[in-house]
């Protein structure tokens, strides 16, 4: 937020020098009447006059309303980028994500391009949804981010973009290990299989996606995916008929190694060692 407010600072003291008269005016007219009216510099002044004075909503509606009057006008790249950033102080944040789109795509060498790209990201960032709900938005935030920063590798904003490409990146771990832990949960009930395989292949097959896919995740949610998909391949053994089970428990003693190697002090680390001491005697190790 401190950036925001910086640029907000910055972009204020550019029309401030130029708002005087713009500044009575709004104060002097009522809302309304600034809103039927045909004058477009007038209605125009008045919108930046707004924006100065931090009523964002009521800026966004003139700008909006002006836009396509403006566009191509000299006015133009400016009032975009004020009507982007005026959705997005106001909480219209996938609005905002539009018209910073919007902005960057029509100005790409434009004054606040890089601001743009970032805010767009942003904006998109503080929509996503819970985990258990469809995750584009999350996907297209993580884009907007990774863009932003292959255009602009040394850009001040970069710890900031990293922080949240990390959060957006533990979102989605979130839903696979959900989906995941369904799986596991569901165990042997056979109602959801009716084209073969079981449950706990699911979830091995999710959870271990996971695993590959978000390297990054945190440990602890890395550390609740591996035990997950150890117990996954121990309890598959389990249920597995006879000729098909040594295979099986392999994998299980192979998973074993893999999670002692990377949590050698998990909390899990004696229920994992009971699997390894079951799925040898099994085989016979």
């Amino acid at each position: 937020m401190i950036l925001l407010q910086l640029k907000l600072y910055y972009m204020k003291r550019i029309f401030l020098g130029l708002l005087c008269g713009s500044l009575f005016l709004a104060s002097c007219n009522e809302y309304n009447q600034v809103l039927k009216t045909t004058n477009t510099e007038y209605k125009y002044e008045v919108a930046k006059a707004l924006f100065v004075e931090g009523q964002y909503s009521k800026a966004a509606q003139l700008l909006s309303e002006l836009m396509a009057v403006l566009k191509g006008s000299v006015y133009g790249e400016e009032s975009l980028y004020m009507l982007a950033m005026s959705e997005y102080c106001s909480g219209n944040v996938e609005s905002a994500a539009a018209y910073f789109k919007k902005y960057y795509q029509s100005y790409p060498k434009g004054q606040f391009v890089e601001e743009a790209r970032y805010y767009s990201g942003r904006s998109l960032y503080e929509g996503v949804p819970d985990a258990r709900l469809d995750q584009m938005n999350t996907l297209e935030a993580i884009k907007e981010f990774q863009d932003f920063l292959d255009l602009y590798p040394y850009t001040r904003l970069k710890p900031q973009t990293q922080d949240m490409l990390l959060k957006l990146q533990d979102k989605l771990v979130e839903k696979e290990f959900r989906a995941a832990k369904l799986y596991y949960d569901l165990g042997t009930y056979m109602g959801n299989c009716m084209y073969g395989g079981s449950n706990y292949e699911a979830c091995i097959v999710t959870a271990q996606n996971a695993l590959d896919e978000y390297p990054y995740a945190s440990p602890e949610r890395r550390e609740e995916l591996s035990i997950m998909l150890l117990r996954a391949k121990y309890h598959l053994a389990r249920q597995s008929v006879l000729e098909k089970q040594e295979e099986r428990y392999r994998a299980t003693i192979d998973e074993y190694y893999t999670f002692e190697n990377d949590f050698p002090e998990s909390k899990y680390l004696d229920e994992a060692r009971s699997m390894l001491t079951y799925a040898r005697k099994q085989i016979k190790e």
